[in-house]
């Protein structure tokens, strides 16, 4: 039996391509497998490193050949792209992600346990309602406009909305009935984000990290909760590489001994990043409050200086690595002093 140093896979919903190498590099698999003969294949094979990219479905093969005796290596998407040839098929993909999995100073994805995968899925699920819900909160203010009633943004305002529709009399019946259709709808999905809701706070409750992570001004319950579940700190060298992670480090295009430095580089989990950014917003809002204690040396030079939506994406990448340094290190937050912030400053 063939002894692989390495095999690729691209997957797919139903077939799947392996390129293996051998102990000098040689190429010496070229097959295609059905969803089927996967588990059967390598039960088969000694233990072998085997390469994924980390996209849908991934996790689910990672325990799987892990449970085989494999040694399994999830790869970000954007790391394999450089390695893939001219002709873009699934061949060539998959022979990419074998030649990525093997380059000195490659980062992977840690792969998921059952156990993240279903609380990470609570998290998405309520992300995802409340899109459903903006979505059709939206629909109800661009139809009402046709009919010459406006009403401001947000979910509060859309019961007086509703309330305004149903006494204009001349709005049209048929009309009417959809607006109540979709209110309906939104009542519904409203009732499901409490249900979700109620969920997460148990969870919150339940997690010393989330618990921990919670005493971070401008972090929340869903926040410190996408924290403990999504990142585990020691896959991190520092709080900075957590940042550049989470895509809050500027993008860098320097050339010719010269510093260029873009804007956010929006990598990583979007999510967590946007959670973040909002968490900052907030913070800001209330530091700018009269009488707020909310206002240290370092944010308030900082906004003398930047604009406040710049300094938000500051303090976001300030709270994602203190929130990595008391993950690693197990400590509580302690507010920083005057002191602190002037030096900081």
């Amino acid at each position: 039996m063939t002894q692989y140093k390495r095999i690729g896979i691209d997957t797919s919903k139903a077939v799947f391509t392996l390129h293996g190498i051998d102990q000098q590099d040689r190429p010496v698999l070229r097959i295609n497998l059905r969803r089927a003969q996967m588990i059967s294949f390598f039960k088969k094979l000694p233990p072998t490193v085997i390469a994924l990219e980390a996209c849908g479905g991934s996790h689910y093969w990672a325990h799987e050949l892990t449970a085989l005796g494999h040694t399994v290596r999830l790869i970000p998407p954007q790391y394999v792209k450089p390695y893939v040839k001219r002709g873009k098929n699934d061949r060539n993909d998959a022979e990419a992600i074998c030649e990525a999995a093997g380059r000195p100073g490659m980062h992977f994805v840690p792969a998921k346990s059952v156990t993240q995968q279903a609380q990470g899925m609570v998290l998405k699920v309520r992300e995802t309602l409340i899109g459903q819900r903006t979505a059709l909160i939206n629909t109800v203010r661009g139809h009402a406009a046709e009919f010459g009633i406006i009403a401001g943004k947000g979910a509060g305002k859309i019961v007086p909305l509703l309330s305004a529709i149903e006494q204009e009399v001349a709005i049209p019946p048929e009309a009417k009935e959809m607006f109540v259709l979709l209110g309906r709808q939104i009542d519904e999905i409203e009732a499901r984000i409490k249900e979700v809701d109620a969920k997460l706070n148990a969870a919150h409750k339940a997690s010393e990290v989330s618990q921990r992570l919670v005493t971070i001004p401008g972090v929340g319950p869903i926040t410190a909760l996408t924290l403990a579940v999504e990142i585990d700190p020691a896959m991190f060298e520092s709080g900075r590489h957590l940042a550049a992670w989470a895509g809050l480090t500027p993008k860098e295009r320097s050339t010719g001994g010269k510093q260029r430095m873009g804007g956010i580089s929006r990598a990583g989990n979007e999510r967590l990043r946007v959670l973040l950014v909002s968490g900052a917003t907030s913070v800001i809002n209330a530091a700018m409050r009269p009488g707020s204690q909310q206002m240290t040396d370092w944010l308030r030079a900082l906004l003398l200086r930047k604009p406040r939506k710049l300094v938000a994406v500051a303090l976001a990448n300030k709270m994602a690595r203190t929130a990595w340094a008391m993950m690693k290190s197990g400590e509580t937050y302690r507010r920083p002093s005057t002191a602190a912030g002037a030096v900081a400053a």
